[in-house]
């Protein structure tokens, strides 16, 4: 080891460690223990260009232990990232550009959002897809446009957690080699050693995932850290654990290889005593010695210089294969290829269907149109109507294929999503049934967060599962995915409707959606259409300016308030009947908008929907009401459960007479 990366890595500790203490919040103990290897992988390996965060041929880099994030931070400042001295000092503060945890699209140089344990293992998996199934479209011999590596540094805490097994398990069966994971064992977790919980022999887990499987017993041996990396890269059939065995708070006499080291500052007597164990002569706070910067500044160089190369390639790719590199810019512009919104086809469909029959052809009608789709399912594509035809399947085996079968693996499924449009260059969706969205919804919310287009297809939304009973027969998950920030929900009522469903997922290149399906049949109406992409709309209007009751739904309780907004107009009542596809798209609208779809001095309003009513008061007020379910489902036939629990044409009836006092 060269001293002036030694010098280097201390650095790192410090200001990481400064950085924590300055703030009085945080945790010290993996960046001390981890620098080595961080260093390692940045400084000898990582081709990236800090000038260019964005290059698209980069490789990536997750720190899955987002809790170590002042790592991260005094690696993006000595690298050149743009991060100041001045932002390390501002860590975990209001308005900072350094937050308790990486945060995707708020710091520079953070390619995603970490902090809950694992996602970041599967965000790697996904990026990691991406980069294969990229390489295997536009590579060509003597042209590698796509090759780079994925990076993940990934703590206990990440091994403990179902999400990384999910995920590492698929990577081996895919035999993902350009994904590569440092794991910092150092058997402490905040309640103490690792063995209170955690025994296992993870590498013999992760040979048996199909994974090249590298020990390192000395966390401060960069060498052998580097070597360690080097034979990663060379094995090409497989992806790779790197073992690193570390002491957590290394350099803190009094905090090394304590669980109080983990996520608490260490003390201003503790750094002193810290940096005398180190051999640091500085007393100044946040210094950077002049030698690393020099250093710094060569490896930065570096970066630089492995953009230009790949520049100078790429422009004898786009001479040699001009065909393919305007498919490649096409790939990676936020924009749609199409015009979907004036294509009469992708709007026309005949007679009734379950909506997600209908989203399954409008997918295949997607797939002719936009080449980098990419999706498929949690083992349940038959049912979720989610495969492409003539697309086929991505595998160890063939790169090219477009269906991605995940497995049993929802949560791992949806943050291997996550990674894919992280990465760029792919429009990705995911599928399962609308009840197990449960075991998805970290990772949705962090789809959320990190604003990613990433698509929920989620099919059998209601009681009119029937026969399967309340264990999958979603209730309040509409609430549930309805209280996320920053994320879309589209429940539509006929097959014109799914079509806007998907061309607003498509389109809304900042937020996440899901497209919440039918199992059964719906009908088709002669009124829907492109005002779905309004989120709600007049479907049956009343003859009046102002109706005498206004009747809401969405799904397939929109046929409900259909029919019974023709029965009521028999009997005199003069009703409107409003199709609400998608709370968030109708709240975007303008005041003036809404206010002719739901006037406020309408006060006779009913809302009709298969779930719980909780969010529907907005709608309705405070005098109407609400036709919901408030409790778990049953096991029965779809007809009968629908009956008895009040979703049928006549109570729509009475309840609106009853409201009325008629």
């Amino acid at each position: 080891m060269h001293d002036v990366e030694q010098l280097a890595i201390n650095t790192i500790r410090i200001l990481s460690a400064e950085a924590v203490q300055k703030a009085n919040s945080g945790h010290p103990g993996l960046p001390l223990g981890v620098a080595p290897m961080a260093y390692t992988l940045w400084g000898r390996h990582m081709k990236h260009n800090p000038k260019n965060p964005n290059w698209l041929n980069r490789d990536r880099f997750i720190l899955s232990a987002g809790h170590g994030s002042a790592l991260l931070y005094s690696l993006l400042h000595l690298f050149g990232y743009g991060l100041t001295i001045d932002d390390l000092k501002q860590f975990r503060q209001w308005g900072s550009k350094t937050p308790g945890h990486p945060e995707y699209g708020h710091t520079v140089g953070i390619e995603t959002t970490t902090g809950p344990l694992g996602q970041g293992v599967a965000n790697g998996v996904g990026m990691a897809i991406a980069e294969a199934y990229l390489e295997a479209k536009f590579n060509k011999p003597g042209y590698d446009i796509v090759n780079h590596y994925t990076y993940v540094i990934a703590g206990d805490g990440c091994m403990m957690e179902g999400i990384s097994s999910e995920a590492a398990s698929l990577a081996g069966t895919l035999s993902l080699d350009k994904l590569i994971m440092l794991y910092d064992s150092n058997n402490i977790s905040i309640e103490g050693g690792t063995d209170i919980a955690f025994r296992e022999d993870v590498g013999k887990r992760y040979e048996a995932y199909g994974w090249q499987v590298i020990k390192v017993e000395d966390g401060n041996d960069i060498d052998a850290i580097s070597d360690a990396i080097d034979e990663a890269k060379r094995d090409n059939t497989r992806p790779s654990l790197i073992i690193v065995k570390t002491s957590i708070g290394y350099g803190c006499p009094a905090k090394q290889g304590k669980a109080s080291a983990h996520g608490e500052p260490l003390g201003d007597d503790n750094i002193k005593a810290m940096k005398e164990f180190l051999g640091w002569k500085w007393n100044e706070a946040f210094y950077v010695p002049d030698d690393v910067k020099n250093h710094m500044n060569t490896l930065i160089e570096n970066g630089i210089q492995y953009e230009k190369q790949w520049k100078e390639l790429w422009g004898e790719y786009k001479k040699a294969y001009p065909e393919l590199a305007h498919e490649w810019e096409i790939w990676h512009d936020a924009k749609l290829p199409v015009d979907l919104l004036n294509d009469e086809e992708f709007w026309k469909f005949d007679g009734p269907s379950a909506t997600r029959a209908s989203s399954g052809e409008t997918i295949n009608r997607l797939a002719k149109a936009i080449p980098n789709l990419i999706g498929g399912s949690a083992d349940l594509a038959p049912s979720n109507k989610t495969n492409m035809k003539e697309r086929g399947d991505f595998s160890a085996e063939d790169r090219t294929g477009s269906n991605m079968h995940f497995g049993v693996r929802e949560h791992g499924m949806a943050a291997i999503a996550n990674g894919m449009a992280l990465h760029g260059g792919l429009r990705p969706y995911v599928a399962t049934f609308f009840v197990f969205s449960d075991y998805m919804k970290p990772a949705m919310r962090l789809s959320a967060l990190m604003g990613l287009p990433v698509v929920y297809v989620l099919t059998h939304d209601s009681i009119g599962v029937g026969e399967d009973g309340p264990t999958h027969q979603p209730i309040e998950q509409l609430a549930a995915l309805r209280s996320i920030p920053n994320f879309t929900v589209f429940r539509p009522a006929d097959a014109r409707e799914v079509a806007a469903g998907w061309y607003a997922a498509l389109t809304r290149r900042n937020s996440p959606t899901a497209l919440v399906l039918t199992r059964q049949n719906l009908p088709l109406y002669d009124e829907t259409g492109k005002d779905a992409l309004k989120g709600g709309y007049i479907l049956l209007d009343s003859q009046k300016s102002d109706p005498d009751i206004i009747l809401m739904a969405s799904g397939s309780e929109v046929e409900l308030v259909y029919n019974a907004g023709k029965k009521l107009k028999e009997q005199g009542v003069d009703a409107r009947v409003v199709s609400m596809p998608s709370w968030e798209l109708f709240e975007e609208q303008s005041e003036e908008y809404r206010q002719q779809v739901i006037p406020k001095h309408v006060k006779a309003r009913i809302a009709v929907e298969a779930a719980c009513s909780m969010g529907w008061h907005k709608y309705v007020g405070d005098e109407g009401d609400i036709i919901s379910i408030d409790r778990f489902g049953a096991s029965a036939p779809a007809s009968i459960l629908f009956k008895d629990f009040g979703f049928t044409v006549d109570n729509v009836v009475n309840k609106a007479l009853k409201l009325l006092n008629k």
